[in-house]
């Protein structure tokens, strides 16, 4: 007892000499607005310090930690209606992550609509979410939230007359807590549309333009009739697909669409969907829905009418599913990863492409002679549309290994497999690979030679990624550059000496060549304190973050000077300690914290941020902290320091210390 008093008593003493390194600039206030006698509005009120901003709920993949509410309805007492709607904020273009971000400053209110199912007085919340400065960035933070129904704001209570006005400003407020929403479901829109007329030259979709147009012609009494029975089978087609993306969207929620597409299972899931799509289309086997379906739908067509013409476009719907299957997977997919209507949004572009051609031949039926016959090329069409699938189903798979941080997909992996795969298309574009279906090749034709062109011109453009090239036209699918192996290259040998040019078996247990300089870097402080001793050399702790955006700047744009550089391969053991890592501690790792009484330390992340706060007396990264071997402070740590000579000199000037 007399020993845990004087730990906590130094604890505190430390605490108390470098309070000036504890940051927390967000105040969180929660509020209840009652709508009606079942129905509220959970409000949190995020009250932010000056200069420091707060990220939204809406933030992209690969970027800092979104601000996100999650609700203990254990016991069922409430449901939550619609998302949890926030303010408009700012959208910057952010060029360290690569990516246009949203937060906000001086306040943010989040709104939350909740329908009561059973009597409670209060509903308990946690709000996890993740601040930064010019020069500091906070780990990721949860706080409690409780709302006291109770204590409901009652000023707030709505007449009959003033209910409707604030639902609208409320639907506003919705769509306008997503910026992107438009913008992403527009380009959802166009991709969708495009896969339609992709799916049109296929073997099962296009021989079915000439020969349905020309039924509905020789049949109709009049042209104007078999235009009218042309557009109305168009209309039908969309009208199937639609309903498919509402389906979709019915079945699994809105909100839980988007969940869903985040989940490392799922992206597994969607990875396999897609390779098995691939190989379809490769010319494996044909993914086909059962023949019985077909004629029973085949049958009610001859009806007539409306009716008649609308089993006609689901005829065809199941008829070309082999083809047009995989196309509308991958759609859905992609569209999952958006949430909201965009599976509703994807299936309308798709289908319009799709139906759009049958309406435009029937009313002008002589085009049809335009239109090339059918043969080998349509087959082609289908492998190129396989290779595209299996490109695209690495992403999934990359989603997962990012979230995991397994590091098995890094950058130069994947990028090996995209040059692989878009290399042997351009090999078969030219002829030199033959797949099961194809025609015998006599020549190649003007247009798959330029298509091959272009596909050779992709594949040699990405080669320069394994060397550290940025590639900036596919940006948003490989991993960023700070994950992999090398960002500067594969076996590439930069400035500064030290462990650039070091194989995997000169690297000491537990080390890795830290991106993006090829510094020896542990992640694990035990195992890098037990080198440094090893080796006799000071130590520089890290203390930093995956979406820290002031501890890539200092990477980007300090370590990479050559007299930094060089201090950090040769003259420092470095240890990084990533406080927003995520991997769960084995158990017999989990420990109570001590800054946060009642909570577990779950998460390795945690372990390293209480660690800063407990030693240092900082919360903040970057953090950088010089020590010998015995974990005595060379020097009085540093923060965020981008002139390149300051930092330097305190490099320097803490090594030296080592020395004497």
């Amino acid at each position: 007892m007399k020993k845990t008093l004087i730990y906590l008593f130094l604890v505190f003493v430390s605490l108390k000499g470098l309070e000036a390194q504890i940051h927390n600039p967000i105040k969180w206030n929660t509020s209840v607005e009652k709508i009606s006698d079942s129905e509220y509005n959970l409000v949190a009120t995020a009250t932010i310090e000056s200069n420091w901003h707060l990220y939204s709920q809406n933030v992209p993949e690969d970027g800092p930690i979104p601000t996100t509410f999650m609700f203990d309805n254990g016991n069922e007492d409430y449901e939550l209606v619609g998302n949890t709607t926030e303010e408009e904020g700012h959208e910057v273009d952010d060029k360290v992550f690569g990516m246009k971000i949203k937060y906000f400053e001086n306040n943010a209110v989040f709104k939350q609509r909740v329908k009561m199912l059973n009597k409670t007085a209060t509903i308990d919340a946690v709000v996890e979410f993740m601040v930064c400065d010019d020069a500091n960035c906070l780990p990721p933070t949860e706080v409690d939230l409780t709302f006291n129904l109770s204590n409901q704001d009652t000023s707030t209570a709505l007449s009959k007359e003033n209910k409707k006005e604030q639902l609208s400003k409320e639907k506003t407020k919705v769509s306008t807590s997503k910026p992107k929403s438009k913008k992403g479901l527009l380009g959802i829109f166009i991709i969708a549309f495009i896969s339609g007329f992709a799916a049109l030259l296929t073997p099962c979709v296009f021989p079915m333009i000439p020969m349905t147009v020309s039924f509905f012609t020789k049949q109709s009494k009049s042209r104007a009739a078999g235009i009218k029975n042309a557009i109305i089978y168009g209309l039908a087609i969309i009208i199937i697909y639609v309903l498919l993306g509402t389906t979709v969207t019915a079945i699994f929620g809105a909100d839980a669409l988007n969940a869903l597409a985040t989940n490392v299972w799922f992206n597994i899931i969607f990875f396999l969907l897609l390779v098995v799509f691939a190989v379809s289309f490769l010319g494996a086997f044909e993914i086909m829905l059962p023949n019985s379906w077909a004629n029973k739908v085949d049958a009610q067509a001859n009806r007539g009418g409306w009716i008649g013409i609308f089993f006609m476009a689901l005829a065809l719907a199941i008829v070309s599913f082999s083809c047009t299957g995989p196309i509308v997977g991958t759609l859905l997919v992609e569209a999952a990863s958006k949430g909201g209507i965009a599976p509703i949004i994807g299936m309308l572009g798709f289908s319009s492409a799709i139906a759009l051609p049958f309406a435009l031949f029937a009313a002008f039926p002589g085009w049809l002679n335009s239109l090339p016959k059918s043969g080998g090329w349509l087959n082609t069409v289908k492998v190129v549309l396989g290779f595209l699938e299996l490109a695209l189903a690495f992403k999934f798979l990359s989603n997962a290994d990012l979230v995991l941080q397994l590091h098995w997909l890094e950058r130069e992996v994947f990028l090996a497999i995209w040059i692989a795969i878009f290399g042997a298309l351009t090999l078969y574009l030219f002829g030199k690979i033959q797949l099961p279906h194809d025609s015998p090749i006599t020549h190649i034709s003007v247009g798959r030679l330029s298509l091959g062109l272009i596909t050779l011109s992709f594949t040699i453009y990405m080669i320069p990624g394994l060397w550290g090239a940025p590639l900036n036209l596919i940006s948003a699918f490989p991993p960023a550059q700070h994950y992999s192996e090398s960002p500067y290259g594969v076996g590439s040998v930069k400035q500064g000496g030290g462990f650039s040019n070091h194989t995997s078996n000169e690297i000491p247990e537990g080390a890795h060549l830290m991106a993006p300089h090829n510094i020896l870097a542990f992640d694990d402080y035990d195992k890098g304190l037990a080198y440094a001793k090893k080796v006799n050399k000071p130590i520089m702790i890290d203390f930093t973050g995956h979406a820290c955006v002031n501890c890539r700047k200092m990477e980007q744009n300090v370590w990479v000077k050559e007299k930094v550089l060089k201090v950090l391969k040769n003259d420092v053991v470095l240890i990084s300690l990533y406080v927003d890592d995520k991997r769960p501690l084995p158990n017999g790792e989990q420990m109570d914290s001590k800054l946060r009484p009642g909570k577990k330390i779950k998460y390795i992340g945690q372990k390293w941020s209480e660690m800063q706060q407990l030693k240092y007396g900082a919360n903040a990264q970057p953090f950088y902290v010089l020590i010998d071997t015995n974990e005595n402070k060379l020097i009085e740590p540093t923060a965020y320091t981008p002139d390149v000579d300051e930092y330097y000199n305190w490099l320097v000037s803490g090594i030296s210390n080592f020395k004497k």
